[in-house]
């Protein structure tokens, strides 16, 4: 894939993951009625946004680690009943997008392979 492909996936996904998870503990399929503290979890993901869009690598490769809290909250959330089990399962393939393509983006953009060596 080419690089130009993978920063296209890493924003998409991470606007989207930050999109479900607001969305998702505000109004969607809040833990308590009418929203809970963990529409706060979308916070972290703020913090990679301009880097990921303006293709900083090093912002590409320490959000490579980030997706892996929201790849863990999904898979132990996908069991839950209802509405917080098929978001679980979004935000797993969400997190899984971010992670890969931010990771390869990371690799094929690394300095040893622009030069060539």
């Amino acid at each position: 894939m080419s690089p130009r492909l993978l920063s296209l996936a890493a924003s998409a996904s991470l606007i989207a993951l930050i999109v479900l998870c607001v969305l998702w503990e505000s109004w969607l399929a809040p833990i308590r009625e009418g929203g809970s503290w963990l529409t706060l979890k979308a916070l972290p993901l703020l913090f990679p946004l301009f880097g990921i869009l303006r293709g900083r690598r090093y912002t590409y490769q320490w959000t490579s680690m980030l997706a892996l809290l929201y790849f863990t909250e999904g898979v132990v959330r996908a069991a839950d009943p209802g509405l917080i089990g098929v978001f679980a399962i979004i935000e797993l393939v969400l997190a899984v997008v971010l992670f890969f393509s931010t990771m390869f983006y990371a690799r094929q953009t690394a300095p040893s392979r622009q030069r060539g060596g």
